[in-house]
């Protein structure tokens, strides 16, 4: 079997994602860029949304998942009047209102949004139905009857309200949150009908769109070592879990898949990741002493 391309390049690059470029697109321009052998991203922005992009390369893909489950912040502005079809502006307008709410009614039904919630997915959204995608039924004009699903909500806000037809808003929530689902439900909850304007992704996990690049920058520092200086480790995909330390013969072990004699102290069972001699080696269940792998890291 043919090699795959590129380098052995392991890490996170964070992006500040524009407007009007799939996610997809965005992890194969850094791929590019750097030449990697193997990169993919941390939760899905739709073409239209902005904000943080976390890019795991090499390695570091196998840390996707904890990012994915971690929590996330998302600014966005609501317009209120109108429903959409795919429940924001790229969509066409298939209802409206004349009713305003105040802002006190709007900050009283925001309550309702929040702690374990259950929310259906858009008609135009990534759900597999019967083995298909939801947005591919949806622009076959096909109405689905999607399940709702569980949320967790930490908070959600009032920022701004710039004008009677337009509320900003922003959402703390854990994985699977569908910003698109609240903008819907609201308006309908306030009786006005609601959409998406725009959004954007402030921080996912320990990455923050403030620190991420942007196209430009990676065009501009493409194939350069430039680039390769805001590669961050790939431990940062592991924010969320302990810190366990491997002795020098725990290493090799979990290096080969084997559960392995390490240091530190954490909750009998629980998911740690651990580390020798300042690298990442494996991630898995702390039982007493010993670590029994799930993941391992080749680096």
């Amino acid at each position: 079997m043919a090699r795959k391309k590129g380098r052995d390049i392991s890490g996170w690059i964070i992006v500040d994602k524009p407007a009007g470029v799939t996610s997809t697109a965005v992890v194969g321009k850094v791929r590019w860029a750097l030449d990697a052998k193997k990169a993919g991203h941390a939760g899905t922005l739709d073409p239209a949304a902005t904000g943080v992009l976390a890019i795991a390369l090499g390695e570091a893909t196998k840390t996707v998942p904890y990012i994915t489950d971690a929590m996330k912040c998302y600014r966005f502005q609501v317009r209120l009047g109108a429903a959409t079809n795919t429940d924001d502006a790229e969509g066409e307008v298939i209802a409206t209102r004349d009713t305003r709410p105040a802002d006190a009614e709007i900050a009283a039904a925001l309550t309702a949004f929040e702690g374990d919630i259950m929310q259906v997915p858009p008609q135009f959204s990534a759900v597999k139905v019967e083995g298909e995608r939801a947005y591919d039924l949806a622009r076959e004009g096909e109405v689905m009857d999607l399940a709702a699903r569980p949320l967790f909500v930490e908070s959600l806000t009032l920022i701004a309200r710039p004008d009677a037809d337009t509320v900003e808003l922003e959402m703390v929530c854990g994985k699977g949150g569908y910003v698109r689902s609240i903008a819907r439900d609201l308006g309908e909850k306030l009786g006005c009908l609601g959409h998406v304007l725009w959004l954007r992704r402030e921080w996912s996990g320990p990455f923050e769109a403030g620190e991420g690049l942007s196209l430009e920058d990676i065009d501009r520092m493409a194939r350069t070592p430039e680039l390769e200086v805001c590669i961050k480790p790939l431990e940062m995909g592991l924010a969320d879990l302990p810190e366990v330390r491997a002795t020098a013969e725990g290493a090799v072990r979990l290096r080969h898949g084997n559960p392995g004699m390490v240091i530190g102290s954490a909750e009998y069972g629980s998911e740690v990741w651990a580390s020798f001699d300042g690298q990442p080696v494996a991630v898995g269940r702390l039982m007493g002493s010993e670590l029994h792998p799930s993941r391992v890291f080749n680096l």
